[in-house]
C-alpha cells in the first residue's frame, strides 16, 4: 500500500516540476525576447514585399553574423565584470594586417592566419593591461579603441588595400548551401560552442562566480586573472574571424571599416540579457538579440531608412534595455 502512494507522490511531482520549469522558460527574457523577434518578422513582411524572398532573408543574416561572433565573446567578458570597447578597432587593425600582407603577395592562408593572429595579439595586450596592470577594463579599452584605429590611419590614411585572392572572397560571400551562407553556418556553430562553454563547463561556472563576486571566486580556488585573460583572448580571436569575413565581404581595407560596431555589439550583448553589471545572462539570449537586431536594421533597410535614423535607433535601444529593469524594480517596490 504504501509503495503505492509512493508512486502516486512521484507521478504527481514530476508533473508539478515540468509545469514549474515549462512556466519560468515562458517568463523569461529569452521568451520575450522571441515574441518580439517574431513580431518583427511579422512587421517586416507587411512593410516590404520583398522582405520574404528567400535571397533577401539569407542577405539579412549579413547584419548581424558578422557582430555576433564578437558578441558570443564579449557576453562572457561582461558576465565576468569586464568590458572589451576596442573590438571594432581591432577588427580595423585585422583588416589592415591583412591588406598588407596582401601586398606582400600573401595568399588566403596565411590572411587566415594573420587575422586570427592580430585579434589574439590585441586580445592579450587588452588582457594584460586589466589583469597585470590592474587598469579599468573600459578604461584601457578605450585607449587601445584609439591606439589600434590610429595605427590603420597611420598605415592607410585616406588609401585602401584592394586585390584580394579570389577564394578569399568565400569566406563573406559564399555559400554552403543554396542560400545558406557560410557566414550564417560559422554563425550557428559559434552559437552552439560558446552555449556550451558557458553554460556546461568548470570554464563559465568560474565566469559566472566571477562576475558575482570576484573576491570570493579567488578564495575559492578560482584564478580570476587567468580567466579574464582568456576571455580578453575570446574576444580578440572573435574580433579577428569577424575582421576575416568582413574584409572578404567588403573585398578591401579601410581603415574606417567597422566604425561604430562598439555600439552594436554591446546593445546585442544586453539586449540577450546580460547584466551590464556582471554576474547574469545566457547565450541563447544572445543569439535571439541578434536575430532581432538583424530583423530591424534590415527591415528598416528595406524601408530606405538612412542610416543615421538606424544608429538613433540602436542607441535608444541600449538605453531602454538597460534602464527599463531599473525603473520596472523601483515601480514594483513602489
Amino acid at each position: 500500500m504504501s509503495g503505492s502512494n509512493t508512486a502516486t507522490e512521484v507521478a504527481n511531482v514530476i508533473p508539478d516540476r515540468i509545469k514549474s520549469r515549462l512556466e519560468q522558460s515562458l517568463k523569461s527574457w529569452e521568451s520575450l525576447l522571441m515574441l518580439v523577434a517574431i513580431a518583427i518578422f511579422i512587421a517586416n513582411s507587411f512593410a516590404s514585399p520583398y522582405f520574404l524572398n528567400a535571397w533577401n532573408l539569407s542577405d539579412a543574416t549579413f547584419n548581424f553574423t558578422e557582430k555576433a561572433y564578437i558578441a558570443f565573446a564579449l557576453a562572457l567578458l561582461i558576465i565576468a565584470g569586464e568590458i572589451d570597447l576596442s573590438v571594432a578597432a581591432i577588427i580595423a587593425l585585422a583588416s589592415t594586417a591583412m591588406g598588407a600582407a596582401v601586398q606582400a603577395g600573401a595568399g588566403t592562408p596565411v590572411l587566415v592566419l594573420v587575422g586570427l593572429g592580430t585579434g589574439l595579439l590585441c586580445g592579450a595586450f587588452n588582457g594584460l593591461l586589466v589583469t597585470r596592470l590592474g587598469l579599468p577594463s573600459i578604461v584601457a579599452t578605450i585607449g587601445t579603441m584609439s591606439l589600434f584605429r590610429g595605427i590603420s590611419y597611420i598605415i592607410l590614411g585616406d588609401q585602401a588595400y584592394r586585390g584580394y585572392p579570389a577564394d578569399f572572397a568565400f569566406f563573406g560571400q559564399g555559400y554552403v548551401f543554396w542560400v545558406i551562407s557560410f557566414e550564417f553556418v560559422l554563425f550557428v556553430l559559434l552559437a552552439i560552442v560558446y552555449s556550451i562553454l558557458l553554460h556546461k563547463t568548470n570554464f563559465g561556472r568560474a565566469v559566472y562566480a566571477i562576475g558575482n563576486n570576484p573576491t570570493g571566486a579567488l578564495f575559492s580556488g578560482i584564478r580570476v586573472a587567468r580567466v579574464k585573460f582568456i576571455l580578453f583572448l575570446l574576444t580578440g580571436l572573435m574580433a579577428g574571424v569577424a575582421a576575416i569575413c568582413l574584409t572578404s565581404r567588403l573585398g578591401s581595407t579601410r581603415p574606417s571599416i567597422a566604425t561604430g560596431w562598439e555600439l552594436e555589439i554591446v546593445t546585442m550583448v544586453v539586449l540577450g540579457g546580460v547584466n551590464i553589471l556582471g554576474g547574469s545572462g545566457t547565450l541563447p539570449g544572445v543569439v535571439i538579440a541578434a536575430f532581432v537586431m538583424g530583423l530591424v536594421t534590415f527591415g528598416l533597410g528595406l524601408l530606405n531608412v538612412p542610416g543615421i535614423v538606424m544608429s538613433i535607433v540602436i542607441g535608444a535601444l541600449l538605453i531602454g534595455v538597460i534602464a527599463l529593469p531599473r525603473l520596472w524594480s523601483k515601480w514594483k517596490h513602489r
